[in-house]
């Protein structure tokens, strides 16, 4: 992990919601199917809002370092199955996606590895959680990729009853950031990522509930949050967080540590700098 030497200020989320990438296609999805087509094009064939969908992806790969030059890759999406973009049905074209060679994925859903060696995936997760809550509304995300996935590196160190969440968010060891957001941390630009907290078996209930959302902060991609008995201590943590570019949804979990009777374990001198 990159050493971090300068404090960072968290900006936590109110209703936990922002920034949109692996790329969201739609929510409440059922019967999901990934293809690729000859020429290169991603297939999501899927059922929702009592539709069959079939959408098109093309255009992007991988993410690009955080700079102010341009935006950051995007797929070109057509939710005509090819008609819109195309003029004829492409989506009824032969699937020539292997069975996928790539890293493991949370939320999974389906995943492929075309003749060109790059891996496209679906994943579903419930990213809009409201504080406190243990469900939302599935989302649906595509992401094309070569190569490791994006790293979410974290600790847990605690002092006293309270544990401490610190990291940082890198891909291709580069740091995930933006550069604009509002005052709730909801990012402003297409490189901007939030990392959501769920914590377990905390003071909201038995199992797993969204604590907090916070941005990955310029210049570095570190974070950090400190959780007590009265703000969503648990017993374990899951963090997870959108991928650059269209890279895939990344995810994080581990133990609360116990509380230290003299106040400080582990590496919590580095973790209490940067949570002041």
């Amino acid at each position: 992990m990159t050493r971090i030497l300068a404090p960072t200020i968290v900006v936590v989320l109110g209703l936990c919601g922002a920034a949109q990438a692996s790329q969201l296609i739609d929510r409440k999805a059922g019967q999901v199917r990934l293809s690729v087509l000859q020429d290169g094009i991603g297939l999501i064939s899927y059922r929702a809002h009592g539709l069959e969908r079939h959408v098109l992806a093309w255009g992007a790969t991988n993410a690009l370092a955080p700079t102010t030059a341009r935006p950051q890759v995007e797929f070109h999406l057509d939710y005509s199955g090819g008609y819109g973009s195309f003029g004829r049905p492409l989506w009824r074209g032969r699937n020539v996606c292997r069975p996928y060679r790539g890293p493991k994925l949370a939320w999974f859903v389906a995943a492929c590895t075309a003749p060109d060696g790059s891996h496209w995936a679906v994943q579903s997760w419930k990213r809009l959680i409201p504080m406190g809550g243990r469900d939302g509304v599935a989302e649906l995300h595509l992401s094309h990729w070569t190569g490791g996935l994006p790293s979410l590196d974290i600790q847990v160190d605690a002092r006293s009853v309270t544990d401490v969440l610190f990291g940082q968010f890198t891909y291709r060891s580069r740091p995930v950031h933006g550069f604009h957001s509002t005052s709730t941390g909801a990012p402003l630009d297409t490189y901007g990522r939030n990392i959501y907290v769920d914590t377990f078996d905390s003071r909201y209930g038995a199992g797993w509930h969204r604590e907090n959302g916070f941005l990955a902060r310029k210049p570095a991609g570190i974070f950090c949050y400190a959780l007590g008995p009265a703000r969503g201590k648990g017993t374990r943590y899951r963090a997870t967080a959108l991928g650059p570019g269209v890279t895939p949804i990344v995810s994080w979990s581990g133990p609360a540590l116990s509380s230290a009777a003299d106040g400080l374990t582990g590496s919590l001198g580095q973790a209490s700098t940067l949570c002041g």
